[in-house]
């Protein structure tokens, strides 16, 4: 276990280069008031950036709150954000404060923005820049002095072609963009993090893991992480669950884990438009980065360079 020897920057543990850039841009964008959208997959740690970035500004002794816009129904986020005042709405029986007052002088977190319907992307809009809002049934403006930083999944100029994004907010959000590179692309933050979660484990189970079998490490590594980190937490979860002695064996890893997933050699189309569909559907099909490259008979790097040229 080389946990002592790795990088942990405020709660997120890498020896991964394309993280450490990432750390660097945390550590600038912390000292000015500027938005930040972090852009990555579920379970990536797109929180414990937010989180960073709050822990390392001028606001860290302030409140850090945080909700996620698409686990609430469009009245119901409206409410949470910018509260409401008695009678506003049936069942409304007192005033309620919202997140943007509760989190005064500290940083809001908005997860999965590309969620946020239309009619609450106006609002958020005229708060960032008129710095105040109207609390749901209100009639009396409220000053906001908060550090936003905003999340997702999704490229919000995907989403602002569809016509499900607005432009000016997307703007207004992605002051500074933070792009979280997906744990399939950290290979050598693997190990890493699943020792740090056998250590969490071991201090609260019966069970001690003390090594891990070669078969089923190799099995760890090779694995495709499409659901990142908190797949990863997940799955050495499974194990003190299922398993038992000192040792984790291969045997003791979730079904999927034992899948071989069939490749089939693809022949790259010369057209971009072709070559770029090519690389999305390897991607889907493969889950894997070294696989789709595989798949393509195209190098790591290469692979690698053509997804940013598409933007994929």
């Amino acid at each position: 276990m080389q946990i002592d020897n790795a990088q942990n920057f405020h709660g997120i543990l890498s020896r991964c280069p394309a993280m450490h850039d990432v750390f660097q841009i945390i550590q600038t964008a912390a000292q000015t008031e500027a938005t930040v959208l972090v852009r990555g997959e579920s379970g990536s740690g797109k929180e414990l950036v937010a989180r960073a970035i709050h822990e390392l500004s001028a606001r860290h002794d302030a409140p850090f709150l945080a909700v996620n816009c698409a686990a609430l129904s469009s009245n119901l986020l409206e409410s949470e954000l910018f509260g409401h005042v008695r009678g506003a709405f049936t069942g409304a029986i007192k005033d309620h404060h919202g997140l943007f007052q509760r989190a005064h002088g500290g940083t809001l977190f908005l997860d999965e923005i590309a969620e946020l319907p239309l009619e609450l992307q106006a609002k958020l809009l005229r708060v960032i820049q008129e710095r105040n809002y109207v609390p749901v049934g209100g009639v009396i403006s409220m000053p906001v002095n908060i550090r936003l930083v905003a999340a997702t999944h999704r490229s919000l100029r995907a989403e602002v072609k569809l016509g499900r994004f607005r432009e000016d907010l997307m703007y207004r959000l992605r002051v500074v963009p933070i792009f979280l590179p997906p744990l399939r692309e950290r290979r050598e933050d693997i190990s890493l993090l699943i020792w740090h979660f056998i250590k969490q484990h071991n201090t609260a189970n019966g069970r001690k893991i003390e090594k891990i079998d070669p078969d089923a490490m190799r099995l760890l590594l090779d694995y495709s992480w499409h659901g990142n980190i908190r797949e990863l937490h997940n799955v050495v979860e499974y194990t003190f669950a299922v398993g038992r002695g000192s040792v984790l064996k291969s045997t003791e890893l979730p079904p999927e884990f034992r899948e071989t997933p069939v490749v089939s050699a693809v022949k790259l189309p010369h057209n971009e438009e072709n070559e770029k569909s090519a690389i999305e559907r390897a991607l889907n099909e493969t889950k894997n980065v070294n696989a789709a490259a595989q798949m393509l008979n195209m190098s790591r790097a290469t692979f690698w360079r053509k997804r940013k040229h598409y933007d994929l």
